[in-house]
């Protein structure tokens, strides 16, 4: 028996404050037929939501490693392949994509070998992928293709979660990039130069485990602003502070389909 040296490295993510606010007057509060700052805490809620995820999303899209559709779908009916098992062909990139490769489930055996090939551990006994309804609405039409309520044990599955394929769960989510042609800008970084002209590219993803880090300073917190105005003002807000942080590049694969 030989004694070997434990070693362990520490991961760097910066945080920072984070928050979205609104206010209201005095008069509207007292002559709206609705209660406004119950309905102000639910769109902060949302707000708060869909700003974490896509904070997750972003730090996932830094990822290095990239898989392309497949055009299977390219032949659309009457027209249909010669055979249920020609998966047809991938696109070498981007600009490739143009309109006829999508989703199917020769992307996800691709992602499935790539992240086994690395020898990436699964969260629990599958991994994750989170696609766009319009990705998944191909994977729907699928033999393969497992609806959750067929999983063998009814119930046991995440929020968000549709299906599964392989050793692969779903979860279906709109905060999937969407790009378009274009050249990004701060205000809209959802452009790209290389997608087709006219056509649309979705990028979900695969994690393994680890994959990502979020630190967190301040849990979100749901703060008034005080006594504003003489009281003529009432202000609401979420508050946090916290950052993302990509840990094992090699465990995430973003899939770029249209």
């Amino acid at each position: 028996m030989q004694t070997a040296a434990l070693t362990a490295n520490t991961f760097s993510i910066t945080v920072a404050e984070h928050g979205y606010a609104i206010a209201v007057s005095e008069l509207l509060l007292n002559a709206s037929f609705d209660d406004v700052m119950a309905t102000a805490s639910r769109l902060l809620g949302r707000n708060m939501a869909t700003y974490l995820d896509e904070g997750a999303r972003n730090t996932l899209l830094t990822a290095t490693s990239r898989l392309f559709g497949y055009n299977k779908y390219a032949l659309e009916p009457p027209a249909t392949p010669m055979s249920p098992y020609d998966q047809g062909t991938a696109a070498a990139n981007r600009a490739g994509l143009d309109g006829t490769f999508n989703f199917t489930t020769a992307l996800v055996k691709d992602a499935v070998e790539t992240l086994a090939t690395k020898n990436v551990p699964r969260l629990g006994d599958s991994y994750v992928a989170f696609v766009h309804p319009h990705q998944s609405r191909r994977l729907r039409d699928d033999p393969q293709w497992i609806e959750m309520s067929k999983y063998a044990q009814p119930g046991m599955f995440s929020l968000g979660e549709i299906g599964k394929i392989d050793d692969v769960v779903f979860i279906e989510t709109t905060q999937v990039r969407k790009l378009t042609t274009g050249t990004p800008t701060a205000d809209n970084p959802d452009l790209a130069t290389d997608v087709p002209a006219g056509k649309s590219v979705y990028q979900s993803i695969f994690v393994g485990d680890n994959a990502f880090g979020h630190a967190i300073s301040l849990p979100v917190e749901l703060r008034d602003g005080g006594i504003l105005d003489f009281g003529r003002e009432h202000a609401l807000a979420w508050y946090s502070i916290f950052g993302w942080g990509l840990i094992t590049d090699q465990s995430v694969i973003v899939a770029e389909t249209n």
